[in-house]
């Protein structure tokens, strides 16, 4: 489009035209269909495959009308990216789309779906195997995450660089997927089976008596070690299948308007798939009740969850074939973006220079602590109100299809939020509401020997409305993290210019996310180290939650009023620009963009010799 905005700057222009007036460029479809076609000078081809030089009209030379209608806006539709004249080919549609974008965008969905179904499945089944088990608690999750998870994830993100250098992008994602589908296979029919007798629950009792309670935590990684490692596994699908495989073969094989118009409907859908897979763990979860006595009603559970979770991990990888086998890729650029590379170190310093980036991070650190140190607590008081692996398991499906619930309802309410309120008001949402149930849920545990006449008037304990009250703190911080935290996060970014961009978003990839996920399960170790055990350290965790959302409430009101301005000043540096930009059109009468005849455009009006002989006079405006 540069080189056709330097043409029309070229244009041969009559010597004493009869107006002169400016009007808007009213875009491609006007100038391509305009009724009356002109012949335009500069260096470009005249229709007739002629040369023309720059600030020369040539004459008429016998070619017809139907000639002049191949003008410069030839180069304008092919440096858009659109047809040419002769060129438009009818690609069959059904509803206004693309049989070509059907073919790609329902097999995604669909195995975005399965993958968010195992997901909520995995993840509920995680925390049931690790807090219920015999000589376990939630004690176990902080030290589970900081010293098993994270080098198990550092050590899978390095083996799959190494083998992404050596093998094709389809075997490199059946070599990812299907161990975690023979895992979880065999987890159910074999590892379960046989924990009484490969779990060596003997010598962790006896390294207990000789240290002591406060680590019982990290000692009941080894005591269960296979439960510890499915758990680690039902983290990794989260991040590597969603993450890497799903997202980077999404954006493999669709184009930027196919993203723009369907990646919110798979927010949606996986929502529907949290709904449907939280129905799916209770269904299994109360099989219980149906089994005769001495019957081992988890471990039936356990194995129908998993038969469920490898049909849909094989429906994934046909849906993945499918698509490389019958759905052409779009064409790519060959240019590759340059992303810099930058160490702790460097991150570190990057994120203390700009006060801008220094808030962003803010927000994700301490979104990462505060859930942490809720959840936790919270699924300790879930193992005493319900101590059966069944009953446990129960619960969290009714918790996950109310999370589908809620987040859905609060993604359709978000666009209402951003346009009616502003992005201050949504980022201050999702910590608002973390304070307000994270204060009603340690005030309950803390002070509820007063509220237990008044509670069992409803029927309930201090430790059931702790229980209730948890999981609406959960329910709703994870609804309002996934519709309004992180696309506030991601517009955050948009203003910035690019090298603060790229760099401040790569700094708080290497810093922050990970900061976020373990400094609460670090201030949750030193707390049970410290006073002997989780419930012991609730008052002080309380003192932190409160500590940490009043410092994410304040930089979310220093990033609005920065976000703000920047927005400003990108919006007057547009008009700015498109002030600066003015492309001259001559025309006699009523603008609309196109040029009309009677000027030194049309060769056959006008004075065409003199326009022939003498180079036309320089626009003066």
């Amino acid at each position: 489009m540069e080189a056709v905005l330097q043409t029309r700057g070229l244009l041969s222009l009559p010597s004493n035209p009869k107006t002169r007036a400016l009007y808007p460029s009213q875009g491609l479809k006007k100038r391509l269909f305009a009724t009356k076609p002109q012949t335009f000078t500069g260096f470009s081809l005249s229709s007739n495959g002629v040369p023309k030089f720059p600030t020369f009209v040539s004459k008429p030379s016998g070619f017809s009308p139907k000639d002049r209608n191949l003008h410069i806006c030839r180069a304008e539709a092919a440096a858009a990216g659109q047809p040419l004249f002769g060129e438009e080919t009818d690609k069959p549609k059904f509803l206004g789309i693309e049989l070509t974008t059907f073919k790609k965008i329902i097999p995604l969905g669909l195995m975005f779906f399965c993958i968010l179904f195992n997901y909520t499945i995995l993840r509920d089944t995680k925390d049931v195997l690790v807090v219920t088990a015999k000589g376990s608690s939630a004690e176990i999750i902080p030290f589970l995450k900081t010293w098993v998870n994270l080098p198990m994830a550092v050590g899978f993100m390095l083996l799959y660089t190494k083998l992404a250098n050596v093998l094709s992008k389809q075997a490199l994602f059946y070599t990812v997927i299907v161990p975690f589908i023979a895992f979880f296979g065999a987890f159910g029919f074999v590892l379960y089976p046989l924990s009484n007798y490969i779990h060596p629950q003997a010598f962790a009792d006896k390294l207990l008596n000789v240290l002591g309670p406060r680590f019982l935590g990290p000692l009941a990684i080894m005591r269960i070690w296979t439960f510890c490692l499915f758990y680690v596994m039902a983290e990794l699908w989260g991040s590597v299948v969603i993450s890497v495989l799903f997202w980077g073969f999404a954006n493999q094989i669709t184009t930027i308007d196919e993203a723009k118009r369907f990646y919110p409907l798979f927010g949606l859908g996986a929502n529907v798939a949290l709904i449907f897979s939280g129905r799916t763990v209770k269904y299994f979860s109360n099989l219980r009740k149906n089994l005769g006595p001495g019957v081992d009603g988890w471990a039936i559970s356990l194995k129908g969850m998993m038969s469920i979770v490898v049909l849909m991990g094989l429906a994934i990888c046909l849906c993945y074939w499918w698509v490389n086998t019958y759905v052409p890729l779009p064409t790519r650029s060959k240019k590759k973006k340059e992303k810099p590379k930058m160490t702790t170190m460097e991150s570190l310093k990057f994120l203390v220079s700009s006060r801008y980036i220094r808030d962003l991070a803010t927000l994700v650190v301490a979104y990462g602590i505060s859930i942490n140190l809720v959840e936790v607590t919270w699924k300790s008081k879930l193992k005493a109100q319900f101590p059966s692996p069944n009953e446990y398991s129960a619960f969290m499906g009714d918790f996950s299809t109310a999370t589908g619930i809620a987040t859905f309802t609060m993604m359709l309410l978000s666009q209402f939020i951003f346009d009616k309120y502003g992005w201050g008001v949504a980022a201050k949402i999702t910590p608002t509401v973390l304070l307000l149930t994270g204060v009603g849920f340690f005030s309950l545990i803390l002070f509820g020997g007063p509220l237990v006449p008044t509670l069992a008037q409803f029927g309930m304990t201090p430790l059931l409305a702790a229980v209730y009250v948890g999981a609406l703190q959960n329910i709703f911080s994870k609804s309002a993290k996934y519709s309004l935290f992180d696309p506030c996060k991601e517009m955050a970014y948009i203003p910035l210019d690019e090298d603060t961009k790229v760099k401040g978003k790569a700094a708080i990839d290497v810093v922050c996310n990970p900061l976020g996920k373990s400094g609460g399960a670090l201030i949750q170790q030193f707390m049970i180290l410290t006073f002997g055990s989780l419930a012991n350290s609730t008052p002080y965790l309380g003192g932190v939650l409160l500590v940490i959302v009043l410092a994410w409430l304040a930089a979310a009101k220093s990033l609005d009023t920065q976000f703000t301005a920047l927005r400003q000043e990108e919006e007057l540096e547009k008009e700015m620009e498109r002030a600066a930009v003015k492309i001259p059109v001559v025309s006699q009468e009523g603008g609309n963009g196109s040029l009309p005849s009677g000027t030194a455009l049309d060769p056959t009006a006008g004075d065409s010799t003199s326009s022939l002989s003498e180079p036309s006079a320089p626009h003066k405006n």
